[in-house]
């Protein structure tokens, strides 16, 4: 009878082993199971050999300065231009989901428009939603994200699903974003990130917008901290000051340090170059450029006094000038003038991706001084990650502090080989605060334990596995894997020795691991 009991329980065993075995296989395959992407097209109103030039030809107008200041042979190509199209959308099934509208669609973007897939912009004439991104919300302008060089595909989206997990809680805004095929004059052109654009709207940059010919300053101010702001003409852009250009103390995490760095050029002899800001909304006077100038160093100026100095600053009545005043504190002069929440959150972000980029572009901020508007620096609206975590030589570790730390020139490194060292002072100079440290802290503590990054983990995971032939589909187009001669000298070495999209994948989840655990250390409480 034992016997028998024992055989019983051996059969059952192996039963339920079998089954879990079967259940697991199943749910992998489930998880693996490919999907088939919606299908963006695109059809030129224009016929003919040339139709196609606006996707092909064009060269932003900063790019083409650089390299004719470089190369006397270069033969400048036309500047982006819109080209008159009619766009539609149909699911993978083939089911209708945007009927043909007429829009204008011109390639976007600085040294990406000198890769052969170009990103792109479309602008229609009436005001569309697209897959129901950013809740449905209707716009006129969207992008699409060409990830030439990224091989993973997946940077952007990554960054920006963190993003929106974490800057939604607070009111802010960061781009929503997913994959489509995309069709132009019905032949395919590869895998495209489809996203809202960085624009004023009340459903993205939530400012005041004024009607067009308003001249007063009571409006919202949506800027860049730009390194190519002397490319923009004088009415939208401007230099800073940074407090006289005084020294910052950068922030390695060990408290001791005494490396300091001013944020601009110290002499015609520096090689350091300057960046400045450009304001992406629209204004329509001298007054309003003028005034938002003012506004924004005088503010960088309180930050600036109340961190080195200890010393409390206001603003007078107009939002013209500012005082010293003993009536409340330091901390307090900054928060008067700062959503210190959302400086916290673009930091945080920052610290995460190591953009390479970071001291040099794509960095937002707006103020917005309407009548529902707070009067107060605000960041958001993070951007452009295609040459962050890992893709090129940044923290390959994930170790140590790089948002607040010395950042390399795009165009070398920290040994010396590079043009220059610099940073991004708007992050480094509140970093020695204790109570900013402790909003940092208390802030990813909340984000870490939400299961963000897990949730992003498993994105990743399922993209790699479910899109596994779209991408095979993207490369065997562009190729970009194997022929990235116009951009490899910009990729990591790891980056450089992935073959195949799910490799790249798998080291970009590497990458994000490393990172969370290494800030996870040093920040939850």
């Amino acid at each position: 009878m034992k016997n028998v009991s024992r055989i019983l329980l051996t059969v059952l065993t192996a039963v339920l082993l079998l089954g879990a075995f079967a259940y697991t296989a199943i749910g992998i395959s489930m998880r693996a199971k490919e999907v088939k992407l919606p299908i963006l097209s695109i059809e030129t109103k224009r016929e003919g050999a040339d139709s196609l030039d606006f996707l092909t030809e064009p060269v932003s107008r900063i790019v083409s300065k650089e390299l004719s200041s470089i190369r006397p042979d270069y033969i400048v190509p036309p500047e982006p231009y819109y080209e008159e199209c009619r766009v539609s959308l149909r699911s993978g099934d083939g089911e209708l989901l945007l009927k043909p509208c007429n829009a204008k669609v011109k390639v976007r973007g600085n040294w990406t428009t000198y890769y052969p897939k170009k990103s792109l912009r479309i602008k229609f004439s009436e005001k569309q939603n697209l897959l129901g991104l950013n809740g449905g919300a209707k716009q006129k302008n969207w992008v699409l994200l060409a990830e030439y060089k990224d091989a993973s595909m997946l940077r952007d989206k990554a960054a920006l699903y963190i993003s929106r997990e974490i800057l939604a809680e607070h009111g802010l805004y960061a781009a929503d974003a997913d994959f489509v095929q995309v069709e132009v004059n019905g032949n395919y052109y590869g895998l495209y990130l489809l996203a809202d654009m960085q624009q004023v709207s009340d459903c993205r940059i939530d400012i005041t917008e004024p009607p067009k010919g308003y001249t007063r300053t009571d409006i919202g101010y949506f800027l860049e901290y730009d390194g190519y702001y002397t490319y923009e003409d004088e009415l939208n852009s401007f230099p800073l000051d940074f407090a006289g250009n005084a020294a910052l103390r950068v922030y390695t995490g060990d408290l001791n340090s005494t490396r300091t760095m001013e944020p601009l050029p110290t002499s015609e002899y520096d090689a350091k170059k300057p960046v400045g800001m450009t304001i992406k909304s629209d204004i329509y006077s001298q007054e309003q450029h003028d005034y938002i100038e003012g506004f924004i160093n005088n503010v960088y100026r309180i930050m600036y006094e109340a961190a080195y100095h200890n010393r409390s600053f206001v603003f007078d009545e107009e939002w013209g000038s500012i005082s010293e005043t003993d009536t409340i504190t330091p901390q307090q002069a900054v928060e008067n003038v700062v959503d210190i929440q959302s400086l916290v959150d673009m930091y945080i972000i920052s610290e995460l991706t190591c953009d390479a980029d970071l001291y040099w572009s794509s960095f937002f901020m707006d103020v917005d001084f309407g009548p529902e508007g707070s009067k107060k620096l605000r960041f958001e609206a993070p951007w452009d990650f295609d040459s962050s975590m890992g893709n090129r030589d940044r923290c390959l570790d994930g170790i140590g502090f790089y948002a607040c730390n010395v950042i390399p020139d795009v165009n070398g490194g920290l040994s010396g080989s590079g043009e220059y060292d610099t940073i991004n002072p708007w992050l480094v100079v509140l970093a020695y605060e204790d109570w900013y440290q402790e909003r940092i802290r208390e802030t990813w503590t909340r984000i870490y334990d939400s299961g963000v990054f897990e949730r992003c983990d498993e994105m990743i995971t399922a993209d790699a596995a479910q899109l596994r032939s779209e991408f095979n589909k993207n490369y065997a187009k562009w190729d970009n894997i194997r022929y990235r001669h116009a951009f490899e000298h910009e990729l990591s070495e790891p980056a450089k020795n992935c073959r195949t999209e799910a490799e790249a994948a798998e080291f970009l989840q590497e990458w994000i691991d490393r990172r969370v655990s290494f800030l996870n250390s040093q920040w939850h409480t």
